[in-house]
């Protein structure tokens, strides 16, 4: 075989030899198991649905040329991608991750390099909406083969027409498709399959074959590739697929309802008239060449020329749009002239209308959003139209399944930094979450609604816990707090106790809200009412000493 360029990651444990399964890897990627074929083994025979694939992804692309398909693509992207002036389109979320904070600071710088390299915040537009047509993306990971522990270099796009995913099974000298490994009872067929890449910097156009390993077709190893599909796959075929797949027959019907649209407005548009030429008892012969005489005679065909600006006189050329001369025998009404009247239901769009409604469904895309005059209501969550908030989640679909392209680049820098080994990868991965940014009014609508429903009802139930109803009920049941947001919230509340943020519950009144006087604490005399007698008399005695001090003097 020919050489395998670029880099492997292996895992330091390796998985015990005994264990068997006749059934290979679950084959979610659409590719088939191609088995090696020819002198010596030295190709893969992967002609057969390869081709299909290259003109499908063709297909796809020119249906992304269409107005209506276009614009539907343009909001699912738009709705995916949130460009804003200071925030990333999206950002590592760390928060269930369970690892040290010098971790996850290393994650998250590591993070923003891998962005910065494929310079992402820039370009990310561009990278979702071709994934989104084609159903697959690749980037080869760049690295220093003599310096790998400088983690990825550079990543760079690789057009899904240049580039294949191949399973080969092994064979043993070309006897055994199989490893057989011997049980108790009987042989227990295990196949083993080699996965790599072969690319190639022409593809051969129609058929879409990739060249023969080592025949102007590179080998790249698997851990070399990110490979991202949209995870819809035909199971009859082995085919990836896109999400324009269920559009393909809604747009071919839409571009023959218009094209035949305009053909026949062009057709039944124009008035035209009919020329009853009287022709007495002239022979066929002398009729014909009678009626052509009268028809140079008044008829004038002016052509304007828009590229030169020229009208001239043409004669040759008498098109389906134009007069018709009949003849007619004596003993008829004589010459006469009528006129045809032109198409009457010209103004009718119903069947166009519905085929543009059609697409739109086929695309996840809500049927509002298909006139430009529709109007964009930010009212109240019943006034929101369902559609959209299915066309929400669709959108949050998309997104976690593109993560998968920033799950896989993370994974290749943190291996080859050091930062964690695979095997702590494996139980990390799931715990790392891609938060993008949301556009979406509706959602927060939705939930700014129902976060004001659960409040007042809060308020409306509270005289009543510790009564009838616990804490913890109130929480689960009215707030609809989780186990985990209730543990969260908790201890995010004793942190703020702790820092002074928040007073102590067990040091305020609970009836009045104030603080209560603390052992040592003089919050200040408790003021009363004087008696007025008192307060008078003392006045008066003060006012005697002196008034007498003055009349000594």
């Amino acid at each position: 075989m020919a050489k395998l360029f670029g880099f492997s990651i292996e895992d330091s444990d390796k998985k015990s030899t005994s264990i068997v399964s006749p059934v290979p890897k679950n084959n979610e990627d659409g590719v088939d198991n191609y088995v090696a074929s020819g002198f010596y083994g030295q190709y893969v025979d992967i002609e057969g649905a390869y081709r299909n694939e290259h003109e499908l992804i063709r297909r796809y692309r020119d249906m992304a040329l269409h107005p209506e398909v276009d614009k539907a693509i343009e909001d699912v992207v738009n709705e995916a991608i949130v460009t804003d002036l200071y925030d990333s389109p999206v950002e590592v979320e760390l928060s269930n991750l369970n690892a040290s904070e010098g971790i996850k600071k290393k994650i998250r710088e590591e993070f923003r390099y891998l962005k910065e390299t494929m310079d992402f915040d820039k370009k990310s537009h561009e990278i979702f909406r071709n994934w989104y047509i084609d159903g697959r993306l690749y980037y080869l990971k760049v690295i220093d083969p003599k310096n790998p522990q400088e983690g990825i270099q550079d990543l760079r796009y690789i057009d899904p027409l240049k580039i294949k995913y191949v399973r080969q099974e092994k064979r043993d000298n070309d006897k055994d498709p199989y490893v057989r490994i011997n049980s108790k009872e009987n042989n227990v067929p295990n196949p083993k399959f080699d996965e790599y890449y072969l690319y190639t910097m022409k593809p051969n156009y129609p058929t879409g074959m990739i060249a023969q390993a080592g025949k102007g077709a590179t080998k790249i190893s698997k851990d070399s590739i990110t490979y991202c599909t949209s995870g819809l796959v035909d199971r009859n075929k082995n085919r990836v697929l896109s999400y324009l797949q269920k559009a393909i027959k809604a747009v071919n019907q839409l571009r023959m309802i218009e094209d035949s649209l305009v053909i026949y407005r062009l057709s039944r548009a124009p008035e035209r008239r009919i020329f009853y030429i009287d022709v007495g008892n002239l022979p066929k012969v002398k009729a014909e060449q009678y009626l052509k005489e009268v028809m140079n005679r008044y008829r004038n065909k002016l052509v304007y020329n828009a590229q030169t600006g020229e009208i001239r006189d043409d004669r040759k050329f008498m098109s389906m749009m134009e007069d018709f001369w009949l003849p007619r025998r004596e003993g008829g009404r004589g010459t006469e002239i009528t006129t045809l009247p032109g198409g009457q239901n010209l103004g009718e769009l119903t069947d166009v209308d519905y085929f543009q409604k059609k697409l739109y469904r086929a695309l996840g895309v809500p049927e509002s959003r298909i006139g430009a005059d529709s109007g964009f209501n930010l009212g109240r969550s019943s006034e929101i139209l369902r559609d959209e908030l299915q066309f929400s989640k669709f959108v949050g679909r998309l997104r976690k399944r593109f993560a998968h392209m920033f799950n896989d680049f993370l994974k290749t820098q943190l291996i080859l930094k050091n930062i964690v080994t695979p095997e702590d990868w494996s139980q990390m991965e799931d715990h790392i979450q891609y938060d993008f940014l949301y556009d979406n009014q509706f959602a927060e609508l939705k939930e700014s609604e129902m976060l004001q429903n659960r409040l007042s009802n809060l308020a409306t139930i509270e005289p009543y816990i510790g009564k009838f109803y616990s804490t913890e009920f109130v929480r689960k049941r009215v707030l609809q707090q989780t186990d985990q947001e209730i543990e969260e919230i908790d201890m995010q509340i004793e942190d703020e106790i702790q820092k002074g943020i928040l007073p102590n519950p067990a040091e305020v009144d609970p009836i009045t809200g104030e603080p209560l006087p603390q052992e040592g604490q003089d919050l200040g005399a408790v003021p009363t009412d004087e008696d007025p007698d008192a307060a008078a008399s003392q006045i008066t005695d003060a006012q005697y000493q002196k008034d007498t001090k003055s009349a000594e003097l």
